[in-house]
C-alpha cells in the first residue's frame, strides 16, 4: 500500500456506489428542474480570472480559486461557480434569447477549501436559475423547486429547512439604526458570521470589525427579529406565492441569512439540516447587475446552488438513501468448458439483443466459482449451457434468489428472461 500514488488532496474518487449515487442525484435534479419547465445548458470548466473578479468578492478570487497561467501568461481559473459564466453567456446573445431564461446545469466545480467531511476540493453542483424578470412570483419559484426537489429525495419539513431573507429590507433597516450604506457589506459580513461563533465571541468580533456599542445592540436586535419580514411587502407576496405553490411548509423567515456573495440584491435563501449539525445544503438568491458588469445590458436573475458533498451525507444519516443495484447485469451467461466458450457469448449476443442486461463469465473455470460470482454481485438469473443443452437446442436457467432451475429451448430464452424480470 506505501507504494500505491496517492490522488490529489481533496479530489474524489467515485466507486461504483458512489457513482450510482451521484447518477440518481442528477436523475432527481434533472426531473424536478425539468418540472418547472426548465432547460439543460453548461459553460466552460476554464475561464479568466477576470471574470470572477468582476463581481464574485475577494475571498473567492484570492483563496478560494483554482489558478494558474496559461502559456500565454494569462490568469486562469478552474471554475469555482457558475453563476458568472452563466451570466457572461446570456450577455453574448441577449438580443436573441427569449425572456424569462429557465436555464439549470449540473457539473463539476474547483475550490482551494480545506477538505474535511461535507467538503473538498472538487465537486459536482445543481445550478438553477430564471433570468429576465424581476418579481416576488418568480423569486418563490425557485424556492418552491427547492422544496419539490427536497420531497422527491424523502426530506420532510422536519428535516430540513429552506430560511429566507430580503437584502433590501435589511439595507432599510441598517439604514434605520444610523449605519451608513458604505459599510452596508461589512454588516452583511458580521451577520453572515453569527452562526459561525458563539454570542459572546460574536459581540467582540463585531466590535473589532469597528461598530459602536450601540451598533451591536441594534444588529442583535435585527438578527433576532422572525416577525421582520411583515415590514416587507414585497416578502409578504413572496410568501402569499410559497403557499399557493404548497412549498411554504419548508420554508421560514430568518433576518440572520444574508449570503456571502456581493452580487445578491435581493430574496435570498439557505437550506439546511434541522439536526444538531445544521448543515448548509443549498443557497441562492436574487440578483440584479450580473449580467451588466459582465458586459451586457441590465438583467434581474434568481437562482441557487447546491453542491453533491454534504447532501448524500444528511441523507445516509437519516436513512434517507434507496437501496442501490450496483451490479447493472441482470442474467450472467456461464462458460461451460474450452469447447462451448463461442456458444456463450452466441447466446450473451442474444439475449442483449431482446433488451437483456446480460454478462459472460470471461474465462472456462469450474461452474461453481461461477455460480457464486453470480450470488456474491447480486444478479438475477444464471444461464448455463452444456454437451446435453446443445443438442437438444436447450438452455438452463437457474433463479438466484429461489434457486429454481429450468430447461428451456433456446429460442424461447430471451422471452422467458424478460417475462421473469418484469415479475420482480
Amino acid at each position: 500500500m506505501k507504494n500505491i500514488i496517492p490522488s490529489v488532496k481533496g479530489t474524489r474518487e467515485f466507486y461504483p456506489l458512489e457513482m450510482t449515487i451521484r447518477l440518481w442525484l442528477y436523475e432527481k435534479i434533472r426531473y424536478v428542474s425539468e418540472l418547472f419547465g426548465y432547460q439543460e445548458y453548461d459553460g466552460p470548466f476554464l475561464e479568466t480570472i477576470e471574470l470572477y473578479a468582476a463581481k464574485s468578492g475577494e475571498e473567492l478570487v484570492k483563496e478560494q480559486s483554482f489558478v494558474f497561467p496559461d502559456r500565454g501568461g494569462n490568469l486562469i481559473a478552474l471554475r469555482p461557480e457558475l453563476t458568472p459564466s452563466l451570466a457572461r453567456m446570456v450577455a453574448q446573445r441577449q438580443n436573441q434569447l427569449v425572456y424569462p431564461l429557465r436555464w439549470w446545469s449540473f457539473g463539476p466545480f474547483w475550490r482551494y477549501e480545506n477538505p474535511q467531511k461535507g467538503r473538498s476540493r472538487e465537486f459536482f453542483q445543481w445550478n438553477i436559475d430564471i433570468i429576465g424578470v424581476n418579481t416576488a412570483e418568480a423569486d418563490a419559484e425557485l424556492v418552491a423547486i427547492c422544496a419539490e426537489f427536497f420531497r422527491q429525495i424523502n426530506l420532510s419539513p422536519d428535516e430540513v429547512k429552506i430560511l429566507v431573507n430580503d437584502r433590501q429590507l435589511m439595507d432599510e433597516e441598517i439604514a434605520r439604526l444610523g449605519i451608513s450604506s458604505e459599510r452596508k457589506q461589512d454588516v452583511f459580513r458580521v451577520i453572515d458570521r453569527r452562526e459561525k461563533m458563539e454570542m459572546k465571541v460574536w459581540e467582540e468580533f463585531v466590535l473589532e470589525e469597528g461598530f459602536s456599542r450601540n451598533e451591536l445592540g441594534g444588529l442583535k436586535e435585527l438578527i433576532e427579529d422572525k416577525s421582520l419580514f411583515e415590514r416587507s411587502a414585497y416578502l409578504k407576496r413572496f410568501f402569499t406565492i410559497l403557499e399557493a405553490l404548497d412549498a411554504d411548509e419548508y420554508v421560514e423567515y430568518d433576518p440572520r441569512i444574508v449570503r456571502g456573495l456581493d452580487y445578491y440584491t435581493g430574496v435570498v435563501f439557505e437550506a439546511k439540516d434541522v439536526g444538531e449539525e445544521n448543515r448548509s445544503i443549498l443557497g441562492g438568491g436574487h440578483y440584479d447587475n450580473l449580467v451588466e458588469d459582465v458586459g451586457g445590458n441590465p438583467l434581474p436573475g434568481v437562482g441557487f446552488a447546491m453542491g453533491d458533498v454534504v447532501l448524500p451525507i444528511v441523507l445516509e444519516e437519516l436513512v434517507k438513501l434507496p437501496e442501490f443495484e450496483l451490479y447493472p447485469a441482470d442474467v450472467l451467461v456461464t462458460v461451460f468448458d474450452e469447447d462451448l466458450i463461442k456458444e456463450s457469448f452466441k447466446i450473451a449476443d442474444e439475449l442483449r439483443g431482446s433488451g437483456i442486461r446480460t454478462e459472460v463469465y470471461p474465462e472456462a473455470v469450474k461452474l461453481g466459482k461461477q455460480f457464486k460470482y453470480a450470488d456474491r454481485i447480486g444478479l438475477h438469473y444464471v444461464v448455463v449451457i452444456g454437451p446435453e443443452e446443445l443438442s437438444a437446442g436447450e438452455i438452463q436457467i437457474k433463479d438466484m434468489r429461489s434457486g429454481k432451475q429450468n430447461a428451456i429451448k433456446r429460442e424461447q430464452a430471451a422471452g422467458f428472461l424478460k417475462n421473469e424480470l418484469a415479475l420482480h
